[in-house]
């Protein structure tokens, strides 16, 4: 059990971390506030470092079911452990995401908005209002990107010493371009918590940030598997 657990602790962390830093100090529905886009992709992405750090000789760090559903394509972890994974981080960022509503309720006033708690998106009245297709692309392709980056730098050809800050700079990247689109998912953990609090619109368009990093998840996952990771 200590590695679920652990995943449990890492994906709590993250939406913590990660939505904290955007719906305590660093974005409105309208634009860029406080710590701006910036400071809240370097949350997310530090707080994959950290945990990378913390956790990743026990579980891996995959924090991000997309991550576990990819790592499992590529024939390197058990279904048995999968589910297991996937079950503690979606129980940590439901944690995560309470505690957050916890903290944000007790400001005077407060109300929960449209995709309240950092919650992921599209259309009008989030933030760019980029349509359907955009959304569901970008948030294929960057998880794409993310977990072939993870299989790369965590295999026999990467560097095990460095992965947890390349894992990490690669998420705060993806955030710089995805935030004004989606709000960055590229992991339905992260968006199933938030989206449980908020419910509406947020509630409503979840399933996006389920299918679309699943998707780029086993995509990369097989592009790695028969394109880099076979002998000559």
């Amino acid at each position: 059990m200590k590695k679920y657990f652990a995943e449990l602790i890492g994906t709590f962390s993250l939406v913590l971390f990660g939505c904290g830093s955007a719906v305590i100090a660093g974005i409105s529905q309208t634009g860029p506030s406080g710590i701006g886009l910036l400071g809240i992709a370097i949350a997310f992405g530090f707080a994959v470092v950290a945990m990378a750090y913390a956790i990743g000789g026990i579980s891996g760090c995959h924090i991000n079911p997309a991550v576990t559903i990819g790592v499992l394509t590529a024939g390197k972890m058990s279904v048995q452990d999968a589910i297991g994974y996937i079950i503690s981080q979606c129980v940590g960022a439901i944690l995560g995401a309470f505690v957050l509503y916890l903290i944000v309720s007790g400001k005077p006033g407060w109300q929960m908005t449209e995709w309240g708690l950092g919650s992921n998106g599209w259309g009008e009245g989030y933030l760019g209002a980029f349509n359907t297709f955009s959304a569901f692309l970008i948030e294929t392709v960057m998880t794409f990107l993310f977990v072939f980056v993870i299989l790369g730098t965590t295999s026999k050809y990467g560097n095990g010493a460095m992965a947890g800050l390349a894992i990490g700079v690669t998420l705060m990247l993806i955030h710089l371009v995805t935030i004004p689109v989606t709000g960055t998912s590229v992991n339905p953990a992260r968006s199933l918590g938030p989206a449980l609090f908020a419910g509406g619109k947020a509630l409503s368009q979840l399933w996006l940030f389920i299918v679309a990093p699943i998707v780029g998840a086993v995509i990369a996952a097989l592009v790695w598997k028969f394109g880099f990771n076979k002998e000559k």
